[in-house]
């Protein structure tokens, strides 16, 4: 676990898990101290520690594929409740209630919202945190493009939709984009490269 990114209101811890090197991020207020986990994708004992140090009081799943949520049914067992979006619903094994498009999430005093950007899956979902330059976009965009579609449910024009009207237009250039799997990237450093991936297919 490591504090990736931190000031006056809100502390974000880090930690690679799994085989697919899944980065699983803890959003925590630090005024109150309460906390959730984005995607409780593997190693499970190491997201119940973080779940209990950091005071986690929920999950939420950027999408519902399997390298995503390996967690999820031992996470569940232990108290934590686990929100996903309807159209990823059923590739959970198990999960508490439902996340919906442009919504707030309270932790503490933070404000979490919600950003529905399908593509990837149906039903995959990015976080903001009001306030802050970070936006959580689980497998959507990566340094250097939009995550894979290939796979049932998948969409490449769908997901270049949502970068572009979801991300690239609703975001300034200075904001701090943490992907699923790897290294951050900004909005600045990635939306030159539009109409490139588009061209390129993938």
């Amino acid at each position: 676990m490591t504090l990736h990114w931190s000031d006056a209101r809100v502390d974000v811890h880090k930690v690679v898990v799994g085989p697919m090197d899944n980065n699983v991020f803890v959003i925590r207020c630090r005024e109150t101290g309460e906390a959730v986990l984005l995607d409780a994708a593997n190693e499970h004992d190491r997201l119940l520690e973080l779940c209990q140090t950091l005071g986690v009081r929920t999950v939420l799943e950027t999408h519902g594929h399997w390298d995503h949520i390996q967690a999820v049914p031992a996470i569940r067992d232990a108290g934590y409740e686990v929100g996903v979006t309807a159209a990823d619903a059923a590739m959970l094994p198990s999960y508490d209630y439902i996340l919906d498009d442009d919504t707030v999430i309270e932790v503490g005093r933070l404000q979490v919202r919600t950003h529905l950007t399908p593509g990837h899956t149906p039903g995959s979902i990015s976080f903001s945190v009001e306030g802050t330059p970070l936006l959580f976009t689980g497998d959507t965009l990566f340094p250097g493009g939009p995550g894979a579609t290939g796979f049932d449910g998948g969409s490449f024009k769908a997901i270049l939709q949502s970068i572009e009207e979801r991300m690239f237009k609703v975001f300034g250039p200075e904001t701090l984009v943490l992907p699923g799997h790897g290294d951050n990237t900004t909005i600045g450093a990635e939306s030159p490269k539009l109409d490139e991936w588009a061209a390129r297919g993938w």
